[in-house]
């Protein structure tokens, strides 16, 4: 698919470009100067032609901002990525030094360049537009990406500068992994450990990933969208909106995803916010693996990776039966086995199990193990099946499924476990009248 990169210096209406070609309110938008740090990608279509539009941090030199090395490496290889650039300027504000600097940079590259001229609300300003031409990248198309004015026209000239497309739609039903959990955690070490490229922005201080960040995994016969997330911690008094977003951003890649990956800090253990995470994992019945990350840095005895899993399973209750990872990241210690791990569990979430297997095995068993009679009515389990949904769902068909009780819905649950492997997958039971 081709790409498209927008790139510009910090606060010139990037991201709110981006928003609107790509028609969701993907990336942050705030008043506030460097809110995006990461490449994000988005998906558009125009005339019946789609292609993928790259969303990149501003491009600054010599600020106060430790971001600043990175975000401009994130620039530079967005723009080897992308098949078409539009350089966004900003009418009201003029050409400035980074707007030279940039233009210098863009003029070396052999793929098409579009000045885009931003935030020209009306048509007195389009005359002030002529002095870009200054910056020797052509015509600039005048846009006003918060209204929309101009954005069709420009969507048309992108379009003719495309290279022909040759893709398949296949990739559409690929699974999508999502790593979650506390800020500071090691979520995008580990991304950009499995990619084995600095794909995303890492630095010591909490909170650097700001927006949900997708990419295409395809290496070791393995194929799926990895998502990086900005770290979820507890709703404070003094929660700054770009966090409020960031958070909001993560639970929404949780929702959309189809196996979460929490990592947990070993060195921190496991916080009431990572079973705030686990909860809404499970409540929206996603498969989920555990990593404990920063493994080397904790002193180890014969038993202590034992005692660690015992302890772990024993807080996730009743929910227990979840594949746990013990990595470091730095050390590249076992990073393959979360993936693999991960997709064992994407498989065991779509297995499908006949009625007849299903039958075979829980009749018998109900018979020796029936549930316990209650007020002297005696309860029949006459047939099981496994529902047509998505996730791993089943109907138990009883004659008083009311008299069913809690401990017995466990019970068959964990046999459920015992003889197919569902570790990691939240499983249903339904009673129903029969």
């Amino acid at each position: 698919m081709s790409l498209v990169a927008i790139v510009g210096r910090p606060n010139v209406g990037k991201s709110t470009l981006f928003n609107r070609l790509v028609g969701q309110r993907k990336a942050i938008v705030d008043s506030t100067a460097g809110t995006t740090r990461d490449r994000h990608y988005g998906k558009t279509d125009w005339n019946g032609r789609e292609f993928s539009i790259i969303d990149t941090g501003g491009y600054a030199v010599n600020t106060d901002d430790i971001f600043e090395d990175e975000i401009r490496r994130q620039v530079m290889l967005a723009i080897e990525e992308a098949d078409v650039i539009l350089f966004l300027v900003e009418v009201a504000t003029g050409i400035t030094d980074l707007d030279m600097m940039m233009a210098d940079v863009l003029r070396r590259t052999k793929k098409p360049v579009m000045l885009v001229c931003n935030k020209v609300d009306n048509y007195d300003q389009i005359y002030s537009s002529h002095e870009f031409y200054s910056l020797g990248l052509g015509e600039p198309y005048c846009i006003s990406s918060m209204s929309g004015s101009g954005t069709g026209d420009l969507m048309d000239e992108i379009l003719a500068r495309l290279p022909e497309d040759v893709r398949s739609d296949e990739d559409e039903e690929l699974p999508h992994i999502t790593i979650v959990g506390r800020p500071n955690v090691g979520k995008s070490s580990m991304t950009n450990a499995l990619l084995g490229q600095e794909r995303n922005i890492v630095t010591d201080i909490a909170g650097t990933t700001r927006d949900s960040i997708h990419t295409r995994y395809n290496k070791f016969g393995m194929d799926f969208y990895l998502v990086d997330t900005a770290g979820m911690r507890k709703k404070g008094k003094e929660m700054e909106d770009l966090e409020f977003y960031s958070v909001m951003r993560s639970i929404r890649a949780i929702e959309e995803s189809d196996v979460c990956i929490l990592m947990l800090d070993a060195r921190q253990g496991l916080e009431s916010q990572d079973l705030n995470i686990h909860n809404l994992i499970v409540k929206n019945r996603k498969g989920c693996v555990i990593v404990v990350n920063k493994w080397d840095l904790i002193e180890k005895e014969n038993n202590t990776m034992k005692e660690w899993r015992e302890f772990l399973e024993k807080r996730l209750a009743p929910f227990s039966d979840i594949p746990i990872i013990f990595t470091s990241v730095i050390n590249k210690q076992r990073i393959l086995e979360v993936l693999q791990t991960a997709i064992r569990v994407h498989q065991s979430r779509k297995r499908r199990i006949a009625t007849s297997e299903l039958n075979e095995f829980f009749l018998p068993l109900i018979e020796n193990y029936p549930p316990p009679a209650t007020k002297g009515k005696y309860i029949k389990i006459k047939y099981v099946t496994q529902l047509p949904t998505p996730t791993p769902q089943f109907a138990f068909f009883v004659n008083l499924p009311q008299y069913i009780r809690e401990p017995y819905r466990r019970f068959l649950e964990n046999k459920l476990r015992e003889n197919w492997d569902f570790s990691g997958v939240p499983l249903q039971i339904y009673f129903r009248q029969k």
